[in-house]
């Protein structure tokens, strides 16, 4: 991808699953852990919460970062929603499984949001996935809550481990926005970027 040989990415970002993503999606980059306060005002729309805290992500990065011209920060935030309602990373096993009974055979929304740029310019969006779930057993919930990691992810679940692959009736959008990042729009808004740079 000869676009982009001449910038730096950096993922700001702990997430095993953004990273393999973003390997996989064919770009070299380095890693820098931002940890954030991820509180927003109440005045905004649960749908706009996942930009808003990846817009709040990238400028703490790049105020912590001493960045070089060529250098491009990559942030993402990725929530849940079901019935109007956001839900966030469980916290403890017993609110897992609260969360999924409530997600148990019926549709939830996936948003993810995503910000990238430098000390001059940055661009955010939201990608929106739509997950059908079919019901779930309680031997299901347990079996997959004592076998999979989900405290460490918004709704509970990663839709590609067990639950995904057995319990997912359909998606609507984008699969890997629902594991944490959009690759292909992420693809073609940073080729957009690049070239209004040049």
């Amino acid at each position: 991808m000869e676009w982009i040989k001449d910038y730096n990415l950096i993922l700001a970002s702990g997430s095993p699953r953004r990273y393999e993503l973003l390997k996989k999606s064919g770009f070299r980059f380095k890693v820098f852990n931002i940890k954030v306060d991820e509180k927003y005002p109440e005045y905004i729309g649960v749908e706009e919460v996942a930009e808003y805290l990846a817009g709040k992500k990238l400028k703490e990065s790049i105020y912590n970062m001493d960045l070089a011209d060529r250098d491009i920060v990559i942030t993402a935030d990725t929530v849940v929603i079901s019935n109007g309602n956001l839900i966030g990373k469980p916290e403890s096993l017993e609110n897992a499984k609260i969360i999924l009974e409530s997600l148990s055979g019926i549709s939830h929304k996936v948003i993810t949001g995503v910000c990238f740029g430098n000390k001059k310019y940055k661009i955010c969006f939201s990608s929106v996935s739509i997950v059908h779930f079919d019901n779930f057993e309680p031997d299901e919930i347990e079996y997959y809550i004592k076998n999979f990691n989900v405290l460490d992810k918004a709704g509970s679940y990663g839709i590609q481990d067990w639950i995904g692959i057995c319990k997912i009736k359909r998606i609507e959008g984008s699969y890997t926005n629902i594991m944490g990042f959009p690759t292909q729009l992420f693809y073609e808004k940073l080729k957009e970027f690049i070239s209004k740079l040049n």
